[in-house]
């Protein structure tokens, strides 16, 4: 088997490397691409040390089974020809294709069949926030046609990226010395503060990550479902957060959600208000499972459901799910 990162050096290229060591990924052969910037670096894996390549337009990709991109929506365009020219499944972590018809998004617990048929090569990683979100929701939807979906996420520092979590960091060390706030990577300060706005504004007034929610959950689920999103950055370092309000066609009730919940693939139940347990960014960072808790009725709607959820935005939200991915290709083979 053999493996390509490509965006080696960023926060998920880094998680990439982590889950596949984790989970022993069956990896004959690893390379490691990156920009001029990263080229050179070395990181190890497996007790090896492996040297980043330049990204190029040539045959480096040539045997390769799976490539797993990390690089941003433009690097991915561009490269996609060249990652997949030899036939590697490549498995995409920015927006770059999320939409595209012939391209499945793919989250393993929910439709892990669409990674079947991918006429160009090419299977799309979603967007964090959905990923988390439809993991939780898939075994409700399997009780009860979902028909409406209010969300308001909670996004840690990690969702824009290594760089970000460092500022956050900094941030906070030069408040306390009272020294200026270095902002460069978000609008505003974070450290302190929250920042009702992820990605740019878009002409109905949502964000961009707003509109990938209501996009991508509909294809993920293969449903005719709505979702408004409020989508917040706060001062968590790690993990993100989401309270759902779901609408199903016909009544549940709590116990039933509950018990669909606790079995579910890729969730873990943490639910007793009597013991102030409930999921937090403080426990979920390097978890695997999306966890979920503050499981009610919702009061404004008789066929609504409430809760609460938080899970590793690099881990699930990303990496994992793209290796997740890839061995259920192989288990298929």
């Amino acid at each position: 088997m053999k493996v390509a990162i490509v965006g080696a050096s960023g926060a998920v290229g880094q998680e990439f490397l982590k889950v596949l060591e984790e989970r022993n990924f069956p990896i004959d052969e690893l390379l490691l691409f990156g920009s001029e910037r990263s080229a050179g670096r070395k990181y190890k894996f497996k007790g090896k040390e492996y040297e980043v390549r330049l990204l190029q337009h040539n045959d480096d990709f040539k045997g390769v089974d799976f490539a797993f991109t990390s690089a941003g929506a433009s690097t991915s365009k561009e490269f996609a020809g060249t990652i997949t020219k030899y036939g590697a499944v490549m498995i995409d972590n920015s927006s770059a294709f999320r939409m595209d018809a012939d391209v499945p998004l793919v989250v393993p617990e929910c439709n892990a069949e669409d990674a079947l048929n991918r006429p160009r090569g090419i299977i799309a990683n979603p967007n964090c926030t959905t990923i988390m979100m439809v993991v939780v929701l898939k075994p409700i939807e399997q009780l009860s046609h979902i028909t409406r979906i209010h969300v308001a996420s909670y996004q840690s520092a990690s969702g824009a990226g290594a760089q970000a979590m460092a500022e956050l960091e900094q941030q906070y060390k030069e408040l306390v010395e009272g020294k200026p706030v270095t902002v460069n990577k978000f609008a505003y300060q974070l450290a302190y503060n929250v920042i009702p706005q992820i990605d740019v504004f878009q002409d109905n007034g949502y964000t961009k990550e707003e509109m990938k929610m209501f996009n991508e959950t509909r294809k993920i689920l293969h449903s005719d479902v709505r979702c408004s999103a409020m989508c917040v950055r706060i001062s968590a370092l790690r993990s993100h957060s989401e309270a759902v309000w779901i609408e199903t066609e016909k009544p549940l009730d709590v116990k039933q959600v509950q018990e669909a919940l606790a079995v579910a693939p890729g969730v873990t139940l943490q639910d007793d208000p009597a013991t102030r347990t409930y999921p937090m960014p403080l426990f979920t960072g390097g978890k695997d499972d999306v966890y979920v808790g503050r499981v009610r009725k919702d009061l404004a709607d008789e066929n609504g459901i409430t809760l609460w959820l938080s899970g590793d935005q690099i881990k699930k939200g990303a990496a994992l799910n793209a290796v997740q991915i890839a061995e259920y290709l192989i288990s298929r083979k």
